[in-house]
């Protein structure tokens, strides 16, 4: 029991903000390495995105249309998240120039630690958050990850930004018109979330709904036999049924004037 408590406290030591551990004076440069650490991966999440879709454009029909349409939510994503974090970056410096007074902006997050490696925290989950939803878009496309999974990426940067949010606005001013532009940057990573959603759910429809039929890489010939063929299978029941009534006529008949012919 003892080396079990031993080993939990152990943990617990290793899971607790390092920011204990780092200098003081290092806390303002780690702040603004962080957010510009994220800042760059959702650029390059956006560019990637883009190159991304332009190389999805082998694929034809539903399937090109439903990609297109998903990774261009996710672009439009990854965008709104970025304007969200130069939001973010904006407010925490004049929060820095209004509350540090005659101390100088390194003694100010030395002595605001907590909230320091509350900003950090935030920002390394968007930046994490962005290079999840990046990948899980590659793979759905590539047909190699689930469209479950598309979406709980989606809300995962949406709970992370506001995360950041969060954090960004507990020092804030009230009346600083930088925080309201950072809670409409909040409120438009939102809604591009739940457009994501939408275009994957719809995505997924649309080719469950098609299945793997395609037909914009058939032939003329082979998509008129297709044609041909879709109109006949939902015409074989009812010809099945119009043979068996023909059947059961002619029975009737031969065991009703068969009869008489014969008695004649």
């Amino acid at each position: 029991i003892r080396y079990t408590v031993q080993r939990l406290l152990t943990l617990g030591q290793d899971l607790r903000p390092k920011g204990q551990d780092v200098l003081k004076e290092e806390l303002g440069s780690m702040v603004d390495k962080e957010m510009i650490a994220t800042s760059t991966a959702i650029e390059e999440a956006v560019l990637r995105m883009d190159i991304l879709n332009q190389a999805k454009r082998d694929t034809t029909g539903v399937k090109l249309e439903a990609n297109q349409s998903i990774l261009g939510s996710c672009s439009d994503l990854m965008k709104a998240v970025h304007m969200l974090v130069t939001a973010a970056t904006d407010l925490q410096k004049d929060i820095v120039e209004e509350g540090r007074g005659a101390a100088s902006i390194t003694e100010f997050y030395a002595k605001n630690s907590r909230w320091t490696e509350g900003l950090i925290s935030a920002s390394k989950a968007v930046g994490w958050g962005a290079t999840q939803l990046l990948d899980s878009a590659d793979r759905v496309v590539g047909e190699k990850g689930t469209y479950e999974e598309l979406i709980a990426c989606s809300h995962e940067i949406a709970a992370s930004t506001a995360q950041l949010v969060a954090a960004s606005k507990v020092k804030a001013d009230r009346n600083n018109k930088k925080l309201y532009t950072l809670q409409q940057a909040s409120r438009h990573v939102n809604d591009m979330t739940a457009v994501v959603v939408t275009s994957t759910k719809h995505g997924q429809q649309q080719i469950s709904d098609h299945g793997v039929m395609d037909f914009s890489g058939m032939s003329l010939i082979k998509l008129k036999k297709e044609e041909m063929e879709a109109q006949v299978r939902p015409m074989c029941p009812k010809t099945e049924l119009f043979f068996v009534c023909l059947f059961q006529v002619g029975e009737c008949y031969q065991n009703t004037f068969g009869r008489s012919t014969g008695n004649d």
